[in-house]
């Protein structure tokens, strides 16, 4: 589960540490805890990560589908004037 602290990270921020915990993984030279801590980390940063990711395509998506709608109108509206 995510912590209030997590849920309030920035996308960048977050995409910044998860590649500090990945780079710090590959690096190696940590004790089994501490790889096991990185790794859970990182889970909980990609998870922040995908979030906002989600978030942007739907608001994306919520625009095109306006954007998409309005041209349809717009269309029919033209169409409605010269009959």
């Amino acid at each position: 589960m995510t912590s209030k602290v997590d849920e309030a990270l920035g996308y960048e921020q977050a995409r910044d540490e998860l590649i500090e915990v990945v780079r710090r993984l590959e690096a190696g030279g940590t004790t089994l805890e501490e790889s096991l801590a990185l790794w859970e980390r990182g889970e909980e940063l990609a998870k922040v990560c995908r979030r906002w990711l989600d978030g942007a395509r739907k608001r994306l998506d919520a625009a095109l589908a306006e954007a998409e709608e309005e041209a349809e109108s717009s269309a029919d509206d033209a169409a409605d004037d010269s009959e």
